[in-house]
């Protein structure tokens, strides 16, 4: 693993005058927006049940979808080789054109991929050549861009899982939570980042703000409800009750205890479902505080982080009611990476108040 020097030699800082600290901010920011949009397509490439339908992994012949319909074919034929269609397409099938939709949203979530790997990697390389970098900052985009790396091997890892000769129709969900969370986690330190950077760029004394333990807790607890709302979606636990605040007309679901507390508590839909509403009430709780905390500090983070996680309990409560419609629940995780947004903006004011 590279050391913080090693990883400053590759990305020299910028000396003098020469470090634009906004301008670097301002690209960070961009790519925030990429991983925002990807995780919205990764979230309706689940909810079409997408995944599947693209079964290698080409990172340079898979740029383009197929384009004639001998190509069309063969990529049809390779998913009706896969668990996921003999299982799961019924007795009539499937026809092209509804593979094609689904393989659409699988092959779109690759190309975002490709182009956030891009769009942090070419800038970085001009950024680190006109030594515009500041001081401090190169082993922290050096190790954003490996993370982004790792997301495209991680995606690969968790597709796989639903692939071969298994009884599985899906792909693991605890790969798919940490596909989703290592892109959160990402999203986390480019916004992070880039606040660090546009305090700098107004004050070339400032320093790198850090994570005071307040804070650290609330991210903790924010942690908890992603991870829970990843098992619940790649669980298909959402389809468990359309009612709220019951569950099937009960306030506590029935969960089969069979097979060993940790082996329910990871793998039962329903059990899975009924922590991730109501933890999502502790949540709250966390972020009302975090809120009022920067509340003098940055009246605007609090406002964002309200606004945030109101509308996510909305959508959430929504997408229950609803039966898991496509477009409210790939909104309810549109406004679950948001939060993530308002969140880590909000505890970087609470740091700075420190």
């Amino acid at each position: 693993m590279a050391t913080s020097a090693s990883v400053s030699n590759l990305f020299p800082p910028a000396t003098g005058t020469r470090a634009r600290p906004l301008a670097v901010a301002r690209w960070l920011e961009c790519v925030a927006l990429l991983v925002v949009m990807i995780v919205v397509v990764g979230g309706i490439t689940r909810l079409t049940e997408s995944g599947l339908s693209i079964t290698e992994w080409n990172v340079v012949s898979g740029i383009l979808p197929p384009l004639t319909e001998a190509q069309w074919q063969a990529e049809f034929a390779k998913y009706r080789l896969t668990a996921e269609y003999r299982m799961e397409s019924g007795p009539a099938g499937m026809d092209l054109a509804a593979f094609q939709f689904i393989f659409f949203w699988e092959w779109f979530h690759r190309i975002l991929g490709r182009l956030i790997g891009m769009a942090f990697l070419l800038p970085l390389v001009v950024f680190a050549a006109r030594r515009m970098i500041p001081a401090g900052y190169g082993w922290r985009l050096g190790a954003m861009f490996a993370l982004i790396c790792g997301q495209g091997a991680l995606g690969w890892y968790m597709v796989s899982s639903g692939m071969g000769a298994t009884n599985l129709t899906d792909v693991s969900h605890f790969r798919l939570a940490a596909h989703l969370l290592t892109a959160l986690f990402l999203l986390a330190g480019l916004v992070w980042t880039a606040r660090d950077l546009r305090l700098l760029a107004s004050d070339p004394a400032a320093r790198p703000v850090p994570l005071r333990p307040g804070a650290a807790l609330v991210a903790g607890v924010l942690f908890i409800q992603l991870l829970l709302g990843a098992f619940v979606a790649g669980l298909n636990a959402g389809h468990a009750a359309s009612d709220w605040p019951l569950m099937n007309g009960r306030l506590i679901p029935e969960a089969d205890w069979s097979q060993g507390v940790a082996s329910t508590l990871f793998n039962d839909p329903f059990l899975l479902h009924f922590l991730h509403r109501w933890w999502a009430w502790v949540a709250v709780a966390a972020l009302v505080w975090l809120a009022r905390a920067v509340r003098k500090t940055s009246r605007l983070d609090s406002v964002l982080v309200h606004s945030a996680f109101g509308t996510m309990v909305l959508l959430g409560i929504a997408t229950v009611m609803s039966g898991v419609s496509l477009w409210i629940a790939a909104a309810h995780q549109l406004v679950g990476a948001l939060t993530v947004v308002a969140t880590v903006r909000a505890m970087h004011s609470y740091g700075r108040a420190g």
